[in-house]
C-alpha cells in the first residue's frame, strides 16, 4: 500500500524532514510552501530573518550530516563559499565580562554563510538525492480528527482543496498557524509563552577589503546586566568575498536604518572595532531591518491529547532570539528525533507523533532556557520577569564567562555548549565547576587579542580616527 507524507514549509527544517521521510521508505513525500522558491541562493519573502547573520553550529551540522550522510552538506557549503571558523582561535569576541582569548588549540567550529546559500544548498542536495516533490501551495488547515491527522487543506482559487496524507509535518516556521489548525480538530488549550526583548536587527553587506580575507569573525556581544538596552554588532565572512555586518539592539537601543547612523551605532559600542573595520570597506547593500526576533514557545507536547500522524518541527515549535544562533541546529535536532523514531516504528505506528514531539521538545527547551535567561534581563522586556532559579543560573553563567576570559577549561565548556555539541549540563561537570570557582588565572585583556598583522590591517582600514 502506497504511503504519502506532506511537509509544510520548504525551509531548512522542512527539507531535512523530507529527507528523513524519504529515507524511511515513504513512497511519496510532498513539500508545500507558499513562496516561489528561488532557483539559486537568493533571499525569499517567507524567511523574515533571512538577510541577517546566521551561524551553523558544530552540533547542528553534525546532526545534518548524520541524517543524510550521502549529501555531504559540509563539503557542499564549503565548496559554495561558506567559511569554517574555530571558536577557539578564529574569533574576536567581546563579552560582558571582557575579551575572550584566542587559544592555539583545536576547538569546535561553526560555518558562516548567508542564510540564502545555506537553505538553497540543503534544498538542492535533498532534491538531487531524494525523491521529494516541492509544490507552491498555502496550507490553511488540517484534515482528520483529534485522534489522527489525515492530510491538509490547501487554498485554491475556487475554494479549499484537500490533500490526503498518512503523515504531516508542520515546519512552517515562525508564522505557523498550528494552534489554530489544532483548534479546528477540537484540540484547544495549547500553552504558549512569549518573551520579547524588542530586539531589532540591522544588517548591511560589504565587500571584504583587500588583505582582510582571513580577518577573524568579530563580535561585540550585548550586555544584559547593566539595566540598559542591549547593543551588539557582528562582522562575519560569507560567500563571494563579502562581510555580513549585523547590529542588534533591544527595546530602547534599536539600531538605525540609515547608513550614517549604522556606522555611528557601531562606534558607540563598548569597543568600536566593528565600526573601525567597516569604515574603510565598500558597502554592497543598503541597511535591512527586521523585528521578528521574539522568543515564542508553543508547549504542544503538554497537550492532553495529540493526533497520530502529525509532527511539529523547527520554529513552529519554538523560536528564539536569533542573536544566540540556535534555530538551525534545533531544527536539525528535531529532524534527527524524527529519524530515530521512524527507525524504531513504522510511519503509522500509534504514538509515534507524540514520541517525536516529546523528544524534539527537549532540545527546544535547552535552547529556550539559554535565550530567555538573557533576554529577561533587558529593560522593557515583555514576558515574565526572572525568578530565583533564573537569577542563580545567571550568576553562575557570569562567573563562568568571567573565568573564560583567561581559563581554557572554562572557555572550552562555553564553546561546547555554544556550539550545541553538548547540553548545558556540560557547564556543571567537575572541570567546569572548578574553573568557575577558581576564576581566570590570567589578567583581563585590555583590548582585542589581535595578531600584529591583524592590528596593522585594522589601522589601515580605519577611517574613523577613533
Amino acid at each position: 500500500m502506497s504511503r504519502r507524507a506532506v511537509v509544510i514549509g520548504a525551509g531548512l527544517a522542512g527539507m531535512l524532514a523530507a529527507a528523513v521521510l524519504s529515507g524511511a521508505g515513504v513512497d511519496e513525500v510532498i513539500v508545500l510552501d507558499r513562496d516561489d522558491l528561488p532557483e539559486g541562493p537568493e533571499h525569499r519573502k517567507g524567511l523574515p530573518q533571512g538577510r541577517h547573520a546566521h551561524l551553523l553550529m558544530a552540533g547542528g551540522l553534525a546532526a545534518m550530516e548524520d541524517l543524510v550522510p550521502d549529501l555531504s552538506l559540509r563539503k557542499r557549503l564549503l565548496a559554495a563559499g561558506a567559511h569554517e571558523i574555530s571558536l577557539s582561535s578564529g574569533m574576536l569576541a567581546l563579552t560582558p565580562e571582557g575579551w575572550l582569548r584566542r587559544w592555539r588549540r583545536e576547538g569546535p567550529v561553526m560555518l558562516t554563510c548567508s542564510r540564502a546559500l545555506l537553505d538553497w544548498t540543503v534544498r538542492d542536495a535533498v532534491l538531487e538525492h531524494c525523491p521529494v516533490e516541492v509544490r507552491r501551495a498555502a496550507v490553511v488547515g488540517l484534515t482528520g480528527s483529534a485522534a489522527r491527522v489525515r492530510g491538509v487543506r490547501v487554498a485554491a482559487p475556487g475554494g479549499d482543496t484537500e490533500l490526503e496524507a498518512d503523515f504531516v509535518v508542520d515546519a512552517s516556521g515562525r508564522g505557523t498557524r498550528v494552534v489554530t489548525w489544532l483548534a479546528g480538530l477540537g484540540l484547544t488549550g495549547i500553552e504558549e509563552r512569549t518573551v520579547d526583548s524588542g530586539l531589532v536587527n540591522a544588517t548591511r553587506v560589504y565587500r571584504v577589503p583587500q588583505g582582510a580575507e582571513r580577518f577573524p569573525l568579530t563580535i561585540v556581544q550585548p550586555d544584559p546586566y547593566r539595566s540598559r538596552p542591549g547593543r551588539s554588532a557582528m562582522v562575519l565572512p560569507i560567500e563571494d568575498d563579502r562581510w555580513m555586518v549585523s547590529l542588534g539592539g533591544t527595546r530602547g537601543g534599536e539600531p538605525p536604518a540609515d547608513p550614517e547612523g549604522f556606522l555611528r551605532y557601531t562606534l558607540a559600542l563598548p569597543d568600536p572595532i566593528v565600526g573601525r573595520l567597516i569604515s574603510g570597506a565598500e558597502p554592497l547593500t543598503g541597511v535591512h531591518l527586521s523585528r521578528s526576533t521574539s522568543n515564542v514557545r508553543r508547549y504542544l507536547e503538554k497537550s492532553a491529547r495529540w493526533p497520530d500522524g502529525f509532527v511539529v518541527l523547527g520554529d513552529a515549535l519554538g523560536t528564539f532570539n536569533p542573536v544566540y544562533g540556535q534555530g538551525m541546529s534545533v531544527a536539525a535536532f528535531g529532524a534527527r528525533v524524527l529519524d530515530r523514531e521512524l527507525s524504531r516504528a513504522g510511519l503509522t505506528a500509534p504514538g509515534l507523533a507524540r514520541r517525536v514531539l516529546r523528544g524534539t521538545a527537549r532540545s527546544v527547551d535547552a535552547a529556550w532556557s539559554m535565550a530567555v535567561s538573557q533576554d529577561l534581563r533587558y529593560p522593557e522586556v515583555r514576558g515574565v520577569r526572572p525568578g530565583l532559579a533564573d537569577r542563580v543560573v545567571t550568576a553562575y553563567s557570569r562567573r563562568m564567562m568571567k573565568a573564560a576570559t583567561g581559563s581554557y577549561a572554562a572557555a572550552s565548556a562555553i564553546w561546547d555548549v555554544t556550539s550545541m555539541r553538548t547540553p548545558p549540563t556540560r557547564m556543571f561537570r567537575p572541570t567546569a565547576l572548578l574553573a568557575a570557582l577558581t576564576g581566570s588565572p590570567l589578567p583581563p585583556l585590555t583590548g582585542a587579542p589581535l595578531t600584529p598583522g591583524e592590528r596593522e590591517l585594522l589601522r589601515g582600514l580605519d577611517r574613523t580616527g577613533v
